[in-house]
């Protein structure tokens, strides 16, 4: 039996959800007992108390818990969201955004997880710009930027699914900015300690199969047909927002094709935290990454 947390409720985590929903751990002979830690933080350190066996969420919690404790004390071995799933929302239409926009708008970022922001001032810095120059509002959750939106006291706000949904059906935003579009961020994996892994290889195996299962599953099926799925996994959103949601992720290519966590991708990651201040040096690709239970699940489809 393996333990496996995902450490908060989110739409761009459907790969992971859906796993579940089919069975795909079941059939391959793993039994799963779901669950979540105390706060997001609390992540990777819950690997080594009483908590998780294996954790999905961002290589971010990685490199920051192996720049703290040591290389190799973690591991990620089946990604799913290999591009950043947050967008940039404004109050008025902007179908030819620049980030010279942004610098001349109201901004709030999100605040209740480093990601996303570490990777937009990272952008903004290739843009050729300052994000320090940035007009920001004080730090709020994602829900009350929303209503300063609609509300008219900010320009533009950083945001994920449903969020985006839901204020482009009202007419209160639309998309300036998605995160996607630049390239591959490795964004959510399964990750777990090295001496699990080393000590359960079997359990990866079916837990990099399930993920491989679920991708397939996920790219030769409709929206509306995965919130079908997943509506039990947010059960306060409207399934229409949902299936809307979950159709912008798709077009916008956030989840992989398979679960092998690709170098291009942790690069960027990495790129973003350092020049945002996150972590103070380089995390080798190979101190945090094992390839080799996504590759079997790739070649075995």
């Amino acid at each position: 039996m393996v333990r496996l947390f995902e450490s908060l409720r989110a739409v761009f985590y459907a790969p992971f959800y859906l796993a579940l929903e089919l069975d795909a751990y079941g059939k391959r002979g793993l039994e799963v007992e779901f669950g979540r830690p105390d706060s997001p933080d609390d992540a990777a350190s819950s690997l080594f108390g009483s908590g998780a066996d294996v954790i999905w969420g961002g290589p971010m919690r990685m490199m920051q818990y192996q720049a703290a404790h040591g290389d190799g004390t973690v591991v990620a071995f089946a990604e799913a969201v290999t591009r950043d799933p947050f967008y940039v929302v404004g109050r008025e239409p902007r179908p030819d955004f620049r980030f010279a926009d942004l610098m001349e708008a109201r901004f709030a970022r999100v605040s209740e997880v480093p990601t996303p922001w570490l990777c937009l001032q990272d952008d903004i810095r290739r843009a050729g710009f300052d994000p320090d120059a940035l007009e920001r509002a004080p730090d709020r959750s994602m829900a009350e930027n929303a209503d300063a939106l609609r509300e008219g006291r900010v320009d533009a706000i950083q945001v994920f699914e449903p969020f985006v949904e839901e204020l482009l059906h009202e007419g209160a935003g639309y998309v300036w900015y998605a995160a996607a579009s630049r390239g591959p961020t490795s964004y959510t994996t399964l990750y777990t300690s090295r001496s699990y892994a080393e000590a359960n290889p079997d359990a990866l195996a079916a837990l990099a199969g399930g993920v491989m299962e679920a991708l397939d599953w996920l790219h030769g099926h409709g929206a509306e047909a995965l919130a079908e799925r997943l509506q039990g996994y947010f059960p306060a959103l409207d399934p229409a927002r949902l299936a809307g949601a979950l159709a912008r992720y798709k077009a916008n290519g956030v989840w992989g094709r398979d679960p092998v966590l690709p170098l291009e991708g942790f690069v960027r990651l990495k790129g973003a935290l350092i020049s945002g201040g996150f972590i103070a040096r380089d995390i080798p690709f190979e101190a945090c990454v094992d390839n080799r239970y996504a590759q079997r699940a790739r070649k075995g489809r």
